[in-house]
């Protein structure tokens, strides 16, 4: 009762938090979810040498390592670059190294403990200084140097060290046999910096850089401009693939889904708009007699929810909440968990909010399809929910249509980012719910709160001060090691990490960690898949997450440019650089 008392004074104020964040992004919320009445669109006069991209989120910093969100990545991505990156095949593609690391060429150590890079020796800084091996010491150091913080550490928490041979060749050693030696320094977390920048930042001081917002890179633009929500790049003339196809490009920030698809598809005001998750029919519409396409990649993206099992409305001695000392009262028990499970209409909502965008799935690792399992599955059955929540004790005591047990009202608070698409799905599961006999309070949070990585944004999806929350993510690369550690007992974010880990179901099982670290070395291809597909497994059986739509990602582009190409597994701006205007039809 204690905690009832509580919970409620808190969902009171998270009700008005709420209210307050509805009416604030009211007007970014109807951009996203109210098509234009049918009109004539006059196309704008524009620069055929401005590229236009736009974000649902502005970028705050250009420095990769010390990014808040994707935005971040996408916006340095275009300045700097990695020793390699995964195309859409899977496939390894060099940028800044010279060639790919294999068995034959000698680059990968029989043993799996070392890796060996060779590099271009043709690569210059944007600012005429040459680029070398240095370079990517210095990133490593300026990545595990503790007080920096990098965003980017835990995909180098299994390097021992790394070494310049010579000025073109590094060295990586790894601390255990490692299957997973093209995780570092490849993709939007392997970008490299120049030592020559950000030596005196390795600190302290790392947030303060002038280089973050003015950065010196070896890609294809440099950035000359940054603030209100827009960055501007020119071309980097010592860029060593040529001189790039446009003479600016515009990244701006804080357009609502709709707006933005709307601008490329209709208006010609942009040439690129990012993640649109826009409800399947609108955008639907917005494609007729569109002066661009949509275009849908699936990869790792699981859109899931997220049951927390700690208590959010409880605090320890030192005021800590959500902490696994004080298990959910409820969620620790699993018939709850898969009550809630069988209560997600996986179909209903793929269908109608996603469309050809997304695939209802049970599986939580859905790329590479090697590591999903054929035993994971899915359905929607209500009676079969009702009857493991009165097993577990929680039944309607008084007709009141809500279930309680000792005293204590079966309630939940679910919350998810302001997005048309998100509000739905919470309406979809709140009914399914609310049909259960469970209260359902849904919270909506101003999108940069949500996913931000300040400690002071309690209502972020490390904090889940929540019972539910609803987002989508899925492993950054074709290895996906780091992806499933962030379910290991050590990933639980916690006051004491400062909310920085990515265990924020605070979800710990020791065979499930057991199975990790048997992963994490195993040299054998089939072994590995088996011990990620049991992994899989385990986290489906315990209900540690629902997932719910293996989610595409849908980019706007504009019919002016060709030579556009996505991957999974980088920033929609990894290949820029090839980025041209389409041949003219005359």
């Amino acid at each position: 009762m204690i905690r009832s008392g509580f919970r409620t004074a808190l969902l009171v104020a998270a009700a008005g938090m709420a209210l307050a964040t509805t009416v604030s992004c009211s007007q970014s919320t109807d951009l996203a979810t109210a098509p234009t009445p049918a009109a004539e669109v006059v196309a704008p006069e524009r620069d055929p040498q401005t590229l236009r991209l736009l974000y649902s989120r502005s970028a705050l910093t250009l420095n990769p390592h010390l990014a808040t969100g994707y935005q971040d990545f996408e916006a340095a991505r275009i300045v700097y670059e990695p020793l390699a990156s995964y195309n859409q095949a899977g496939e390894l593609v060099p940028f800044l190294a010279d060639e790919i690391p294999t068995a034959e060429n000698g680059g990968i150590a029989a043993d799996g403990t070392t890796v060996t890079w060779t590099l271009r020796p043709d690569v210059t800084w944007s600012d005429g200084e040459p680029f070398t091996a240095d370079d990517v010491v210095f990133t490593f150091e300026f990545i595990r140097n503790p007080v920096v913080a990098a965003a980017t550490a835990q995909y180098y928490e299994g390097v021992k060290s790394v070494e310049a041979i010579d000025d073109y060749t590094v060295k990586i050693t790894f601390t255990d046999p490692t299957p997973a030696w093209s995780v570092p320094f490849t993709g939007q977390t392997g970008l490299i910096l120049p030592r020559h920048i950000f030596e005196e930042h390795n600190g302290p001081s790392a947030r303060d850089a002038l280089a973050n917002l003015q950065p010196v890179g070896t890609g294809p633009y440099q950035a000359v401009g940054f603030e209100s929500g827009t960055v501007v790049y020119e071309p980097n003339p010592s860029y060593w693939g040529g001189r790039p196809a446009f003479e600016r490009v515009e990244l701006v920030g804080g357009l609502a889904p709709y707006a933005a698809a709307r601008e490329v598809l209709q208006t010609n005001e942009a040439d690129f708009a990012h993640n649109l998750q826009v409800e399947a029919e609108a955008l639907r519409e917005l494609e007729t007699d569109a002066s661009g396409h949509v275009t849908h990649l699936f990869g790792a993206q699981v859109e899931r929810i997220m049951l927390n099992f700690a208590n959010p409305f409880a605090r320890t001695e030192d005021g800590e909440r959500s902490s696994p000392d004080l298990p959910h009262p409820y969620f620790s028990d699993l018939r709850v968990r898969q009550a809630i499970n069988l209560a997600v209409d996986r179909d209903t909502i793929a269908k109608e909010l996603y469309g050809s965008a997304g695939k209802p799935t049970a599986q939580l690792l859905v790329a590479p399809l090697d590591y999903q399992s054929e035993s994971i599955a899915y359905t929607y059955d209500l009676e079969r929910a009702k009857a493991l929540l009165n097993e577990a004790g929680w039944v309607d005591t008084n007709g009141d249509g809500l279930r309680e047990k000792d005293g204590v009202a079966l309630e939940v608070l679910f919350q998810a980012a302001v997005n048309p698409v998100r509000q739905k799905t919470q309406t979809i599961v709140s009914d399914s719910l609310t049909e259960l006999g469970v209260d359902v309070q849904i919270s909506r949070v101003r999108l940069d709160e949500f996913f931000s990585a300040d400690p002071k944004d309690t209502q972020s999806i490390n904090h889940f001060f929540a019972d539910m929350q609803v987002y989508s993510i899925g492993n950054e690369n074709p290895d996906p090691t780091t992806y499933m550690g962030w379910w290991t007992c050590a990933k639980i974010a916690s006051q004491a990490n400062q909310w920085q880990q990515p265990n924020n179901a605070r979800y710990c099982n020791p065979e499930y960690d057991r199975l990790w670290q048997a992963a994490k070395q195993e040299l054998a291809p089939d072994r590995r898949a088996e011990l990620f597909q049991q992994m899989n497994e385990l986290l489906a059986e315990d209900v540690a997450v629902i997932p719910v739509v293996h989610r595409a990602m849908t980019n706007a582009v504009s019919d002016r440019l060709s030579e556009v190409e996505f991957t999974p597994w980088d920033a929609s701006t990894w290949a820029i650089k090839d980025w041209q205007p389409a041949p003219s039809d005359s």
